[in-house]
């Protein structure tokens, strides 16, 4: 997944909402959101190619969220897949600090990525290219390829579109939502961030929403956590065919330890 945007404890009634991209390869196998677990209680899309996912939540309300962080010149192609990092916490038992403490020991393993990562009660931020670990406080977040909150013109352009809809109000729709994560709009290049890919590249992976022959914006999703602990999470898969996009939704719903699909 390459943009992320969460409310944390700041829209009324919410403990948490979540607007992502997940934009990749389009030849890259992947199914689409689903319950992965045979008790209904693990909520995620998964990638066929590595056995991974890029965005998950549990009945319990486990949470994890992924970036890749772009640094083309680090990158090890025999590296493992990051979104197994992903699945390993939200079906272990492990807490989340827990979690952490032992990925630390391991993350030279995997190319670069950001983390986000928690359950009911914290939120925590790790990426393996500073090696530190943020506790969350309320918040307004935005994460692309970069670090937390890194001023990319697409993470500003992001939360400015989204916070009257994600903060700034009690209802959250979800639809709505959807819409602007559509948001073609590109940048000039001064304002572009130089990550080592190409002006070419930087220019296609600007939008919030990118869209090209062979890599664009594959799904969008939003996901609501109640106070009261009602999950929510629906998934725009984005299918193309002859030059359209023709999209996909799934609803799924969860309350306390089990799963219902709408």
């Amino acid at each position: 997944m390459c943009l992320l945007f969460f409310s944390y404890r700041t829209t009324p009634g919410f403990r948490l909402v979540v607007a992502a991209n997940r934009d990749e390869f389009l030849a890259r196998p992947t199914a689409p959101l689903s319950f992965l677990n045979p008790t209904g209680t693990l909520l995620a899309g998964l990638d066929l190619q590595g056995g991974g996912t890029w965005l998950g939540i549990t009945a319990g309300q486990k949470f994890a969220a992924i970036t890749n962080y772009r640094d083309p010149a680090t990158n090890r192609p025999e590296a493992p897949t990051r979104g197994r990092i992903l699945i390993d916490y939200l079906t272990g038992d492990c807490s989340a600090v827990d979690f952490l403490q032992l990925l630390a020991a391991s993350e030279a393993r995997y190319n670069g990525f950001n983390l986000i990562l928690g359950d009911a009660e914290e939120l925590f931020y790790y990426s393996n290219k500073n090696g530190t670990t943020q506790k969350l406080g309320p918040g307004f977040y935005g994460l692309s390829n970069h670090l937390l909150d890194s001023p990319w013109p697409k993470v500003m352009r992001g939360k400015e579109l989204l916070r009257p809809f994600m903060v700034e109000t009690a209802q959250i729709d979800h639809l709505q939502l959807l819409t602007i994560l559509e948001d073609s709009h590109r940048p000039p290049d001064h304002r572009l961030p130089e990550t080592g890919v190409g002006l070419d590249w930087e220019r296609l992976l600007s939008p919030i929403f990118i869209d090209s022959r062979d890599y664009g914006t594959r799904s969008s999703a939003v996901i609501t956590v109640t106070e009261a602990g009602a999950i929510s999470f629906t998934e725009k898969t984005l299918h193309r065919t002859e030059g359209r996009i023709n999209p996909q939704f799934v609803h799924l719903t969860m309350n306390g330890s089990s799963g219902l699909q709408l």
